[in-house]
């Protein structure tokens, strides 16, 4: 039987549509839509039976969640698992959404401060220079070279994931590809590890103590000079270690970070996994967080 391969014509497209992953993005799985989309042109390619491509458009509509830039060379890794599969090769379903899930985590940590906090400020400043002397090259140098980098990069990052997948499948059973999954999955855990005090953030604000500071512990405000000096004095007593008020108050948030600072934010996200992993639906979720957090926040508890 003739070997199935993907062509240069067929990878473009693929490439194309791919710049359309975030055309259907919803909460539950997020870029799923979009990924399912960009595998068509693959699908339709490699497996000829109704059956064959629902099945593959079925696993493809899986949570998928990164970097839209730099889904791209996770795309053309699953390219080449799935030319692989289409010629026989035991790549199951669990193998290719391993893959997918192993990298999109690692490398959605490299498309924020890449393009979002370092491409993009620059080109911006760029055009933002020419644009205020009236210069009409502004704006369109920054459509410009914005798209050329953007277009550019997501090409040849996919092409040189299919390349590199190809020789991943090569060694299916030396356990290449198990070890490249697990390796890339904890280097996810790591990541999300780092970004959960980050990103995640609870306040717990009943009172635990009050305590009456003596005198020369606090800023005495109506004793401060007039106008900006007093402004000057206050922020220095305060840079000092004076306190703002003659009172300090101590909460449960702050007794909660004295133990372990972030311990709220990581129990909650424990939590979070935890309940994925009994299968609850993330919009059950994200509507039981919100319907919590109004409700605490209306007992005064958060």
């Amino acid at each position: 039987m003739e070997k199935l391969t993907l062509s240069r014509r067929d990878r473009i497209s693929i490439w194309w549509r791919s710049t359309f992953i975030q055309g259907s993005w919803n909460y539950e799985r997020m870029q799923n839509g979009g990924w399912a989309y960009a595998m068509i042109p693959a699908i339709k390619k490699l497996y000829k039976t109704k059956e064959e491509r629902s099945a593959a458009l079925q696993r493809h509509l899986e949570f998928f969640n990164t970097h839209p830039y730099v889904a791209s060379p996770i795309l053309g890794v699953t390219l080449a698992l799935e030319e692989e599969r289409a010629n026989g090769a035991p790549v199951d379903d669990a193998a290719i959404q391993g893959v997918k899930v192993g990298m999109m985590g690692p490398l959605a940590g490299i498309g924020d401060p890449v393009f979002w906090f370092t491409v993009k400020p620059i080109l911006g400043a760029l055009a933002a220079s020419l644009a205020m002397t009236g210069n009409i090259l502004g704006p369109i140098l920054y459509f410009v070279l914005w798209n050329l980098i953007r277009m550019g990069f997501t090409y040849y990052t996919q092409e040189f994931g299919y390349k590199a997948g190809s020789k991943i499948t090569e060694d299916l059973s030396g356990g290449l590809l198990q070890d490249i999954t697990k390796g890339a999955s904890i280097l996810g855990m790591f990541i999300l590890g780092a970004l959960v005090n980050r990103w995640v953030s609870i306040t717990f604000t009943p009172i635990v103590s009050s305590v009456q500071l003596d005198e020369g512990a606090y800023i005495d405000w109506e004793n401060l000079p007039a106008g900006s000096e007093g402004i000057k004095t206050a922020l220095e007593q305060q840079a000092g270690g004076l306190s703002l008020t003659d009172v300090k108050v101590t909460t449960l948030q702050d007794n909660l970070d004295s133990l372990i600072p972030g311990l709220s934010a990581l129990l909650l996200t424990l939590l979070s996994m935890w309940l994925l992993k009994k299968k609850v639906s993330p919009i059950v979720m994200i509507l039981g967080l919100f319907v919590v957090g109004v409700v605490f926040h209306v007992l005064g508890i958060m």
